[in-house]
């Protein structure tokens, strides 16, 4: 405590040291000033706006050594005061320029205009200011590290405190293991990307899940939770989703329990990115806490996997800035504060119960009671006797649990057991059903539950966990529409009183603060309220894509909405779903949502409840759709009971949808396929109905294993023998260029000419190629032909990006290069030789005056090459484009050819000296001109080539 109190005098004296500058009138204005030109320089990035006086002007707020210029006219125009040189030259942020504006204001420049005292820049509470999770929990630590964070429910109901400053200290530990085994620094920290090495964590509900996780963060890794398998009957089946997610994941590290050791081991051998399998124990070093790398808002807290197939996982991309986003709304829309009290037993590989409830508990500061999922399953009673011993006001649950609660718990069991102070009653992460809701507080109205405390919620991983909540003691509100319109027509109409058919949807709520939800049609039109159509949302909380998945990435994405995959409606601003898009089943000209039936088929008795998948099948035969209600029962084979359970099926089926089932399957139970939350896989138990393998006896374990050990022999088989190849084909290339580049040296600084050197180079370049298998496939060269001066700007991804460029362009380019080549005479003197110019890129003054001197080179004529981005990354990304190309090109009135390379960054990654073989292919597109001289005519110019390039690299937008 002494530590963390030290550690805020020394921030409380800096802020004190600078409370003169940082209370100039001027500050609002210079800040807008600042703010404005990186908007404009980084149209759409997120963040800008929360930049203040001490973010550095060209890493944070992106202003280059052109933009800096513009910068400093602004503030003489608009603020009336004259900087001189060394404000240019040595000014790293906006804190600085203040000093040098007060400099210049005692020496006798003109004082700006004075502005109201309510304007100046505020300071936010702590907690607020937190731009990171592991930021957050430092201040907790700060503040008050020993307070209790989480009460942790273990085995025979023994509970056990966890303080923040523990919890701070186990994570710091598994850190230093992680960064004694060489991960963190090969990530994010090395790129820049926001990607760290990832780290899947397979874990139960336990002290070891928080070190790892938090342990992750402080690494600079990210953390991919993943569930435990369940049964040891179902090992083979979840192991190979298991694979999909670590594969698609790329995790260097698999961080599990000596149970699950074996499962590892078989799991890196189908893993090419494993390096290592471990448990918590194996990788914490406690003691002295080495440096740890720094993590930004923007970087990369989460992969959250949604539930998928094997061959096609998505993996959620959550930033820093996404969850606490997310976490400040909900707090906001539910009136959530520290002195509230939080019982959960969700599982912490779900965003529900690791981001809702765990870091929902850092966020606002309430304390967190924990306990298993398995606590809750054995005994459901447990969770509602947690809230009532530690009197708490929030917990949270899927409408299973709440069914489960109120159908299974005998009354002498509930003796004495008080709900009253139960405010906030979460039910999400399924269909909410208006019954269930009914029947819990009927049920337990006279253990002090409020009707009016149970809240249905809505969220998706894609949101960071939550969308819409309803305004807080609310209570449900449920609205009963025409069963028959909203199944034909999609309206969603209020049905008659007397209609005993009408549909009961339950309300989700408004949109979380600072979000937007619509609904649109199957064009993306948006449609009016009360029609049925697609859910879409956008906000600071909405995820920036799957990671590694830009097929499921760009279907995710309209624009700047995203798809909820969910059908639903608005009504008076609050959202109602109906169901999934891609399980609405169409038959005879009605829309079929699943859910209504399933639910009414688990109430029929001798059906398991939750055991009911409804779902399309295609008849091979006929070639038609075929309606199926899969029922899992333990009634025996060829009774009477099993005829009465089909019997109602058909019934209900005829009363809900106005017709019967074509199929009715009744199977033992554990044949509905679930995700690891519990929802049911509709898609998986069609694939199995349509293959026949619906009812099958399952494998012994010891069969799985053995087939998962065989299927992973297989794959590192093939792995081998794929990097054999590879290996082959880079000792070949690597032959290749050590044979051709001394003679293409030598060749370059000895021809007598300009134009025979640059010959040389271009016919160097493609011999390399062609005798490598990597020429590259070309279009729009046409752009270039017989043209007069232009200037080529290029995307760049690797060392090898220039090769390409000399072997594809006309050799009458000169490329503009960094000052620090002319340092390596290995580069430097076949670069002079070749004619390029030469930039500096770290003092600012010489900067613009060789900016200066290329537009000279332009206005004689000459055709230059540039790689706008300055620099590359090993992530895919195009990065924010430097300002000088494209003010050399409006200001000489050069044209501007947009040249798009693709390939190049899988072909030599980053500092990597081993290439890898890759289809290169190379864009050029048509010639842009600048609309005027101008600083906004380079803008516009330099926007417009980089969505040319954008459009057609089909990669992300790192400046986003």
């Amino acid at each position: 405590m002494a530590a963390g109190c030290g550690t805020m005098r020394y921030k409380t004296g800096m802020m004190e040291a600078d409370m003169t500058i940082s209370n100039h009138a001027e500050t609002p204005q210079l800040l807008d000033i600042v703010r404005g030109l990186a908007h404009e320089l980084r149209p759409g990035a997120n963040g800008i706006d929360r930049l203040g006086l001490d973010h550095a002007l060209e890493r944070d707020f992106g202003l280059d050594s052109l933009a800096r210029v513009e910068l400093l006219a602004r503030i003489e125009r608009e603020l009336g005061v004259r900087l001189g040189e060394a404000a240019f030259a040595e000014a790293e942020t906006p804190r600085d320029l203040l000093r040098q504006m007060a400099g210049a204001a005692a020496s006798g420049a003109p004082a700006p205009a004075e502005i109201p005292a309510t304007a100046a820049v505020g300071v936010e509470p702590a907690p607020q200011t937190a731009a990171t999770l592991i930021e957050m929990l430092d201040w907790h630590v700060a503040m008050h590290g020993e307070r209790t964070h989480i009460t942790l429910y273990v085995e025979d109901e023994r509970s056990e405190d966890i303080s923040y400053r523990m919890l701070q200290a186990e994570a710091q530990a598994l850190a230093a293991g992680l960064l004694a085994h060489g991960l963190g620094e090969g990530g994010r920290v090395a790129s820049g990307s926001g990607a760290g090495d990832r780290v899947a964590i397979m874990l139960p509900t336990g002290r070891g899940f928080f070190a790892a996780f938090y342990g992750a963060l402080y690494a600079g890794c990210v953390p991919v939770p993943l569930y435990p398998p369940a049964r040891p009957a179902q090992i083979e089946d979840h192991m190979r989703r298991i694979a999909g997610i670590v594969a698609n994941a790329e995790a260097a590290m698999f961080v599990t329990d000596d149970r699950a050791k074996l499962l590892g081991h078989l799991l890196r051998a189908q893993c090419a990115s494993l390096r290592a399998v471990a448990t918590v124990a194996d990788l914490s070093l406690p003691g002295a806490v080495p440096p740890l790398p720094r993590v930004d808002a923007q970087d990369i807290a989460l992969l959250q996997y949604t539930s998928g197939s094997t061959g096609n996982p998505k993996g959620v991309v959550l930033t820093h800035a996404n969850l606490l986003a997310n976490l400040r709304a909900m707090e906001r829309a539910s009136g959530v504060t520290a002195a509230d009290i939080f019982v959960s037993w969700l599982p912490l590989y779900h965003d529900m119960g690791l981001i809702g409830a765990c870091m929902g508990s850092l966020s606002a500061g309430f304390r967190l009671v924990l306990m298993s999922p398995l606590a809750f399953l054995g005994r459901p009673g447990r969770w509602l006797w947690a809230i009532h011993q530690h009197r708490a006001t929030v917990s949270a649950a899927p409408n299973f649990a709440y069914e489960l609660c109120a159908n299974r718990l005998d009354d002498r069991d509930l003796d004495g057991l008080d709900l009253s102070c139960w405010r906030l009653a979460y039910n999400g992460a399924e269909p909410v059903s208006p019954e269930t809701i009914a029947h819990f507080a009927a049920r337990f109205a006279r253990f002090g539950f409020r009707p009016d405390a149970m809240t249905p919620v809505y969220g998706l991983a894609e949101s960071s966990v939550g969308l819409a909540f309803p305004p807080p003691g609310r209570g449900p509100l449920i609205d009963r529409v025409d069963r028959g319109a909203l199944s034909t027509a999609g309206i969603a109409r209020a049905a008659l009183m007397d209609d005993a058919h009408a549909l009961r949807i339950v309300s989700c709520g408004l949109p979380l603060p600072g979000h937007d939800i619509r609904i649109v049609d199957g064009d993306g039109g948006e449609l009016p309220e009360r029609t049925q159509g697609r859910v879409q949302f956008r906000g600071p909380s909405a995820t920036g894509g799957y990671f590694h998945n830009h097929e499921a990435t760009a279907r995710l994405f309209d624009g700047p909405w995203l798809n909820s995959g969910d059908l639903g409606y608005l009504a008076a601003g609050e959202l109602y779903l109906t169901g999934r898009e891609k399980d609405i089943i169409i038959r005879g000209g009605h829309n079929i949502h699943p859910q209504e039936l399933e639910e009414a088929v688990s109430q029929v008795r001798g059906v398991r409840r939750g055991g009911v998948a409804v779902f399309p099948a295609t008849d091979a035969n006929q070639g038609t759709e075929r309606l199926v209600v899969l029922a899992e029962t333990r009634a025996p084979v060829a009774s009477e009971e099993r005829s009465r359970i089909l019997a109602e099926i058909n019934r209900l089926a005829v009363d809900l949808i106005g017709m019967p089932a074509d199929d009715i399957v009744l199977a033992p139970p554990r044949t509905v396929l679930k995700t690891s939350s519990g929802k049911i896989r509709r898609a998986a138990c069609r694939e199995r109905y349509e293959r026949g393998e619906l009812i099958s006896a399952q494998r012994a374990p010891w069969r799985q294993l053995v087939r998962l050990a065989w299927a992973g022999a297989v794959a590192q088989t093939g792995r081998l023998l794929r990097r054999g190849a590879e290996s082959a084909w880079s000792a070949w290339a690597w032959m290749v260029f050590v044979a051709i580049v001394p003679l293409a040296w030598l060749l370059i600084v000895l021809a007598p000419t300009l134009a025979l050197r640059r010959r040389s180079a271009r016919a160097s370049a493609r011999l390399a190629l062609a005798l490598t298998g990597l020429t590259p496939r070309v279009q729009g060269l046409h752009y270039l032909a017989g043209r007069g001066p232009v200037i080529v700007v290029a995307n760049h991804a690797s060392y090898l990006d220039a090769l390409i460029l000399t072997a594809v362009l006309p050799a009458r380019f000169a490329y503009v290069s960094k000052q620090e080549l002319l340092r390596k005479p290995a580069a430097g003197i076949p670069l002079r030789r070749l004619g390029s110019a030469f930039v500096e890129r770290f003092d600012s003054v010489r900067s613009v005056e060789d900016a200066r001197g290329l537009e000279e080179r332009a206005r004689a004529g000459e055709s230059l090459v540039f790689f706008p981005e300055g620099t590359f990354q090993i992530q895919p990304g195009l990065l924010p484009f430097r300002l000088g190309a494209f003010v050399v090109a409006a200001r000489a009135g050069t044209p501007v050819v947009p040249v798009t390379l693709t390939g190049t960054r899988t072909l030599l990654r980053g500092e990597a000296l081993r290439p890898h073989y890759s289809a290169l292919q190379v864009q050029v597109g048509a010639p842009l001109s600048a609309a005027g001289s101008d600083w906004q005519a380079a803008l516009q110019l330099r926007d417009s080539a980089r969505r040319r390039i954008l459009a057609q690299l089909e990669e992300a937008d790192a400046a986003a």
